[in-house]
């Protein structure tokens, strides 16, 4: 029996969503925050230079297939990006180390103009509790990178349980 592939973003933990590098006034959260794709006129951009580094945390464990990232703006989209899984807390530092990468992609500009579907070596995203996604450079050299819409596609694992909104209960 195969397993129905659903975006994974209605799974994000968004109060441990981090963004290095990101505007501001553009945030990460500003395109996720719905918890699906972001079709408003809300987008995410780069600060100091065009490198990013996205952390999406998940609030229960997930396995991932593909990921999909649409601009409207090709030359300011992504091109080459890491893909790293489970790390508590990631550095730009971390990520230039290859050891960390689980998989490294070239996006081409259709994809981003159209958000194409980018499958992933699935037996490496097995059991996923955050995706870190290291947007290395972007399609025209620009100085800043945009992104509009992410979308992360899968399966939540069965039996594992979402404990993000548990709260510790105080003794009376």
């Amino acid at each position: 029996m195969a397993e129905t592939e659903v975006s994974l973003l209605e799974h994000l933990d968004l109060s441990q969503l981090t963004c290095l590098n990101e505007a501001q006034e553009h945030t990460l959260k500003s395109i996720v925050a719905n918890k699906k794709k972001n079709t408003g006129s809300a987008y995410l951009l780069s600060d100091a230079d065009e490198q990013l580094l996205l952390s999406l945390p998940f609030s229960q464990t997930v396995k991932v297939r593909a990921i999909a990232l649409q601009t409207s703006n090709v030359a300011q989209g992504p091109r080459k990006i890491r893909l790293i899984i489970n790390r508590p807390s990631l550095s730009f530092d971390d990520v230039e180390d290859d050891a960390s990468v689980v998989q490294e992609i070239d996006l081409s500009e259709e994809d981003v103009r159209e958000g194409r579907k980018v499958p992933l070596r699935f037996v490496r995203f097995q059991s996923v509790n955050s995706l870190h996604i290291f947007v290395v450079s972007n399609q025209g050299g620009k100085d800043e990178t945009r992104i509009d819409a992410i979308e992360v596609f899968g399966t939540p694992l069965m039996g594992a349980r979402d404990v993000s909104g548990l709260r510790k209960v105080e003794d009376e």
